[in-house]
């Protein structure tokens, strides 16, 4: 049946606005005017393929402003048409249409949810879900909110934490070339014909390489960066790049420490949320982004089907934290899984905190160094011939 969009005030004098079915757009004005309201536009709605994605800030000031109205004791109805009308500009305006128009009719909001799996993860999907059962809807919206706070936390952690030595380290790269192919040639006949230093002689035959091969090295580069695009929608390459990124000295135990807070955080939401602890670990496994841990994680849940402790299982994987299992093993005799995890979840980002601190704090003085030590080579490279020349000139 046909889809339309409409606008229209009800009999409080409130503007709404939704979809409806109807066979035409006769019979759409004339089921909402059965309803007792004044149109004042309705068309056809046409659903179109491309996806259509809520960003992930709008997604978090949503989820937030869901969670309040429903502490003020506001229905669930209403407070969607609030927010569906915050919106109402944006490129994703009709899913929020959608959303209303689906619990409108009596469906459930985690069912109207998971039409849009591109969105809404099952995570998100799965504690809605869990607060529906419970009638501890509130509750799971601030949870939610708490969730994906600390998420954007972390993430920003990282991107601070890496954005300016890779800045550095991209900049380096680039004075480094700019010089072999652009000073350096340059200067090249100032010294035809004459015994040159070792190091001139060293840092020349460099620059021919890179100005003789570029085409090499331009394709070189070109076919890595495509290696790397499609080693990530591959699954077999992508495991083999998660594999060697977990073997890397530096930037391996960051992952595992990162994984290993979004584990223990969605995974403590999810328990404190009445899901099951098998329902739990599928869920969680989504967001370790990882395909080795997925797998360790996967026969983690094997296991536990079969009677073994999570505690135990999580140290037969040897991937994260020794304290993890420890205070694990603690929480599960105590019954307090949850509230563990949610502890540990702190513990480890705060380890986090400190380590990229001191990661950061070492990486910014080897970069300048590297930087000075390139420009420093490259200039010496050319003093010392012109000193040489000076010497002559003076005799």
């Amino acid at each position: 049946m046909p889809l339309f969009r409409y606008q229209a005030f009800i009999a409080t004098g409130r503007k709404v606005a939704g979809v409806i079915e109807a066979d035409s757009l006769t019979s759409a004005k004339d089921r909402l005017r059965l309803q007792s309201m004044v149109i004042t536009e309705v068309a056809p709605y046409f659903k179109t393929k491309k996806k259509k994605i809520i960003p992930f800030n709008e997604l978090l000031d949503m989820t937030r402003m869901i969670s309040q109205m429903l502490h003020a004791g506001i229905p669930l109805y209403e407070t969607l048409v609030i927010v569906e009308d915050k919106y109402r500009k944006m490129p994703f305006h009709p899913i929020l249409v959608d959303l209303c128009d689906r619990v409108k009719k009596g469906e459930a909001f985690s069912s109207a949810l998971s039409h849009y799996p591109d969105i809404f993860d099952p995570i998100y999907i799965s504690m809605v879900r869990a607060g529906e059962e419970s009638g501890m809807f509130s509750h799971v919206f601030e949870q939610l909110t708490t969730l994906l706070k600390d998420k954007s936390r972390l993430k920003k952690q990282l991107i601070a934490a890496t954005a300016y030595p890779l800045f550095l380290g991209s900049f380096c790269i680039v004075v480094f070339i700019a010089l072999l192919i652009g000073v350096i040639p340059s200067l090249k006949n100032l010294f035809e014909g004459r015994a040159l230093h070792p190091l001139t002689h060293f840092v020349f035959k460099l620059s021919d390489f890179f100005l003789n091969h570029s085409m090499f090295l331009f394709t070189l580069i070109a076919c890595l960066t495509l290696l790397v695009v499609v080693g990530i929608t591959q699954p077999r390459l992508r495991a083999v790049g998660d594999w060697f990124l977990l073997k890397l000295p530096l930037i391996g135990p960051l992952i595992l420490l990162a994984a290993t807070i979004r584990f223990c955080r969605t995974c403590s939401l999810l328990l404190e949320g009445g899901n099951p602890l098998l329902q739990s670990l599928q869920l969680t496994r989504a967001v370790l982004k990882n395909q080795i841990l997925e797998s360790a994680l996967l026969q983690v849940e094997k296991n536990i089907s079969e009677g073994e402790a999570l505690s135990e299982q999580i140290e037969k994987m040897r991937l994260m934290p020794s304290l993890v299992p420890r205070m694990l093993a603690i929480g599960e005799k105590t019954g307090q899984n949850g509230a563990m995890l949610h502890h540990i979840a702190i513990l480890c980002e705060e380890d986090l905190s400190r380590t990229l601190q001191r990661y950061t704090s070492l990486l910014q003085p080897i970069l300048l160094l590297v930087l000075g030590l390139i420009i420093g080579t490259v200039v010496l490279s050319i003093l010392i011939p012109l000193t040489d020349i000076g010497s002559v000139l003076q005799e």
